[in-house]
């Protein structure tokens, strides 16, 4: 997932808190008993990350959480570790991070079932796990925040249908999903499968391991030639990456753009809607996200456990959690949504080749 132009505008980001309180974001968490002690100085996070390269959980994530919990506490350490998509490697941070002394965990796993060691190991020592963004599945967690997933699968189903209209019924898409050992790739897949099953006849589909843009658009690479002579008319791509893979795979084998799903808002996908190689992103408002996890994590070094206003079963039990809903954006939605809340700047955006897409879409 690219942010390369991320990181340059994390100082500047303001979020339009109304428009997410307008989409029904769920993101409040109330604090059950009294106030706890306050925490120290000695208190330390540990916050294990799944993605380093050119991942929004490096350029975003970190920077946002651990931000949030220094306002919160200024003593207090974070214990950033990334584990570059090997869930071995991870395990053996979560460990080390316990050794040193980390009093939360806040996890997103490489692989959600597996993470479920790390989980045994935190709570043996009487750690509290809160699982970020990924859910840990099969072992009990103790809170889960992230996003309504399978609505992100349904956002992408309905803007395809809209953007394919009567070419739906006269042609084949192609399918991308996302990595196997990632819950939320699971969660995108069924959502969209339960919004376009029966509405468009799928050519061919693959996970995609490890989200690798790579493999996406080998295996895109490796099916169009057994396609030969049937009528490719869209692509499912969970994320931005997946999609700017499989729209350089048909590229390649000449082509011509057809609607492609995305999600991320990645600036390279916002590009390639404004220039209609792909129709649509989803926007997931990263910064609440992660601050919502450091005010969960501060809560829960001083003893506090609050109460979540949702549940959702990891195959273990129910989990409190706290889901954010995602949000649309194509072209004729970009400016009311990433440049209304800062997430992307009209500078970054529209450098070079896209400044006349840019006019043209109303970013000035």
């Amino acid at each position: 997932m690219s942010f390369q132009t991320l990181a340059v505008r994390l100082a500047g980001l303001g979020l339009a808190l109304s428009m997410l309180a307008g989409c029904g974001v769920t993101n409040a968490l109330t604090a059950a008993g009294p106030s706890g002690p306050t925490a120290g100085p000695a208190d330390r996070v540990a916050l294990l990350l799944p993605e380093f390269k050119a991942s929004r959980y490096e350029a975003a994530d970190q920077p946002y959480f651990a931000q949030r919990l220094k306002e919160l506490c200024q003593g207090c350490t974070v214990d950033y570790r990334n584990a570059e998509q090997d869930a071995a490697k991870q395990f053996e941070q979560a460990k080390d991070a316990l050794d040193k002394g980390a009093k939360v965990l806040v996890l997103t796993p490489v692989d959600s079932v597996a993470a479920g060691q790390i989980v045994a190991a935190a709570h043996d020592r009487k750690v509290p796990v809160i699982s970020y963004d990924r859910l840990v599945l099969k072992t009990a967690v103790d809170y889960y925040i992230s996003f309504d997933n399978a609505k992100v699968g349904s956002l992408q189903a309905k803007a395809l249908l809209d953007a394919l209209g009567p070419r739906a019924a006269s042609g084949e898409i192609l399918w991308i999903n996302g990595s196997p050992t990632d819950n939320n790739a699971t969660l995108f897949k069924q959502g969209a499968h339960a919004g376009l099953d029966g509405k468009v006849r799928i050519a061919a589909e693959s996970d995609t391991a490890e989200w690798s843009p790579d493999n996406a658009r080998a295996w895109t690479q490796r099916v169009l030639p057994t396609l030969r002579g049937r009528q490719i008319v869209g692509v499912y791509a969970a994320n931005d990456g997946t999609a700017g893979a499989a729209i350089a795979a048909l590229h390649t084998a000449g082509l011509g753009d057809v609607p492609v799903t995305g999600q991320d808002a990645e600036t390279a996908a916002l590009q390639r809607i404004l220039a209609g190689q792909q129709y649509m992103t989803v926007y997931k408002a990263i910064r609440p996200e992660a601050e919502k996890a450091a005010e969960l994590a501060y809560d829960l070094l001083r003893g506090i456990h609050p109460q979540a206003p949702a549940t959702v079963d990891n195959g273990a039990g129910q989990v409190p959690s706290v889901l954010l809903d995602p949000v649309t954006v194509t072209r004729d939605t970009i400016a009311s949504t990433v440049i209304k809340d800062g997430f992307v700047t009209p500078g970054s955006l529209c450098a070079g080749a896209y400044a006349e897409a840019c006019r043209t879409a109303g970013i000035g």
